[in-house]
């Protein structure tokens, strides 16, 4: 399961803060945290001005990279922004997102493909989402079909279904899910990645919804996500689930997220606990009479 660190993102106000008053601490702080919860690469979204943007991806990047030493996911709609981070990055990026708009196929497919990126591919072919698993199939075989002509490998792929909030459609779960085992059936090499926690926006208690569908979502062959790792609960869910679900051979991934103290009681709280356990008397031997 590849986890996708959603919180260096230019769209919260801290976060776009940080970047134009060249922050550095308060970027270290969300990388470090975010690895440190389980994070396999960080998604990096300057989200500035288009003019601007390529500079500050940069700066993220660079940032980033001074504390951690992860897979970075590029996200932006800008090629410019797209080609100055990879020359910053030092592994091979993961870069978010194309679409069957035109303009992203033709702005973004082709940096993809010269510099061998694994890719999120999102089923969305304009402002309005496919209302059903059928139309989201359809914009999905035309995003695999270009693509394989650009020569990226369904390996490298990570389709996203979709996820949309069970506030306003109480059938959108059902949907992702249908869309996401009809994609796996039909092209069995390619990823299922998705924005998790789309699925409670407008809701209260966000984090209960996030676990229930994460682990639908995983029963269904999800096998990346963008979500919060520092989310506590979504991380215990994803584990146990995986376990459950035959995905973690052995429960090896569990034991060790356990033993590092990702899962279950924090690993200071376990200490405490040991200390206050009180240590029995030994019961005395009878005396012979």
């Amino acid at each position: 399961m590849l986890i996708i660190g959603e919180k260096i993102n230019g769209t919260r106000k801290l976060v776009n803060k940080a970047v134009l008053e060249r922050d550095v601490d308060h970027i270290h702080k969300l990388a470090v945290s975010q690895v440190e919860a389980g994070a396999d690469a960080l998604d990096i979204n300057a989200g500035t001005a288009s003019e601007r943007e390529p500079e500050d991806m940069v700066w993220l990047i660079n940032v980033v990279q001074e504390v951690v030493d992860k897979p970075l996911c590029l996200d932006s709609p800008n090629p410019d922004a797209l080609l100055a981070g990879l020359t910053a990055t030092r592994q091979v990026s993961i870069i978010n997102s194309i679409s069957a708009e035109e303009h992203r196929l033709r702005g973004v497919l082709p940096i993809v493909a010269q510099y061998g990126c694994r890719v999120l591919a999102l089923a969305l072919d304009g402002s309005t989402i496919a209302p059903s698993c059928e139309g989201r199939m359809a914009i999905v075989r035309r995003l695999m079909e270009e693509t394989r002509k650009a020569g990226v490998g369904d390996e490298k792929v990570y389709v996203d279904p979709l996820v949309m909030s069970v506030a306003t459609d109480s059938n959108a779960c059902q949907i992702t899910l249908a869309t996401m085992r009809a994609i796996l059936a039909e092209y069995p090499k390619a990823h299922l990645t998705a924005g998790l926690s789309n699925v409670s926006f407008g809701l209260p208690a966000r984090t209960l919804l996030n676990r229930a569908f994460l682990t639908l979502a995983l029963e269904a062959g999800l096998d990346s996500a963008i979500v919060d790792p520092t989310d506590r609960g979504l991380m215990e869910t994803l584990y146990a689930s995986n376990a459950v679900l035959g995905r973690d051979r052995h429960c090896a991934q569990y034991n060790r997220a356990f033993r590092s103290g990702k899962i279950g009681p924090k690993l200071e709280e376990r200490n405490e606990s040991e200390k206050k356990v009180p240590v029995a008397a030994a019961a005395p031997f009878p005396v012979e009479r």
